[in-house]
């Protein structure tokens, strides 16, 4: 059996709003949660208000005609291609050590693309993103701490992060939405899919980014930071930190 990764799928979730639902839903169960087919929210950033897209786009700062990364896409690759319109680009990133655990992922998001030209597809390792350059954004949504995880190699987190710097214009951003958990540093990202902010920060300042500003909208101050994101208790409901990089002009 595959582990139960931290990755939230987002991709898959597109499924429930863009009509493929019943092909993941298919699936035969399995013993332990599975982030792909078991879900609280019923379907992504345009039909969720629980996961706040608006406000999310807003704080990233993405208008019409921006070029933008999820990495890890996406629950807000619909959200985003809408905002950025016909003139813009949205680049679904599915590192291929997800395709590798959830194969599904990649075509569920080459149907959504497919419906949604301003959309494409890219498969790379995590560890050789090769992103498009000239970038004005790039977002990561609830999975930064997979990349500490053995899930993702564990990933070169700082060549991750320079990654995404060499990608991004100047004054381009690169935005992080994560579960948190205060004092932890780097040691909850495994056993209970959260991470430190304040390793995240410094992480991602040690790329050349400056810290650009942070959101509340999804916090959550009731969340027991010592429970796995998974738990029934505070499923759907962690405490999540958003945070804005800018790569300097």
């Amino acid at each position: 059996m595959k582990r139960t990764s931290g990755v939230v799928f987002a991709g898959l979730l597109l499924a429930a709003s863009a009509g493929f639902a019943g092909s993941v839903q298919a699936q035969a169960p399995r013993a332990r949660p599975d982030p792909v087919t078991d879900q609280n929210a019923p379907g992504d950033a345009l039909s969720d208000p629980s996961l706040k897209g608006p406000q999310v786009v807003a704080f990233v700062g993405v208008k019409a005609g921006d070029r933008i990364a999820e990495i890890v896409a996406g629950r807000f690759v619909r959200i985003f291609a809408k905002t950025v319109g016909p003139k813009g680009k949205v680049y679904a990133v599915i590192p291929t050590e997800v395709i590798k655990a959830h194969p599904q992922v990649e075509g569920l998001l080459k149907s959504t693309a497919a419906q949604t030209p301003n959309v494409t597809v890219l498969t790379p390792p995590i560890d050789r993103m090769d992103l498009p350059k000239g970038l004005d954004a790039v977002f990561i949504r609830q999975n930064y701490h997979d990349l500490h995880d053995k899930f993702m190699g564990p990933a070169d987190v700082a060549g991750f992060n320079k990654a995404v710097y060499a990608a991004l214009k100047p004054g381009g951003v690169f935005v992080v939405l994560d579960h948190a958990a205060p004092g932890t540093g780097l040691s909850a990202t495994e056993t209970l899919h959260r991470i430190d902010p304040a390793a995240v920060k410094s992480e991602v300042e040690a790329a050349g980014f400056k810290f650009d500003g942070s959101s509340d909208i999804l916090a959550n101050p009731a969340d027991d930071h010592t429970k796995m994101v998974f738990n029934p208790a505070i499923r759907g409901k962690t405490d999540q930190f958003l945070y804005r990089f800018r790569k300097p002009r």
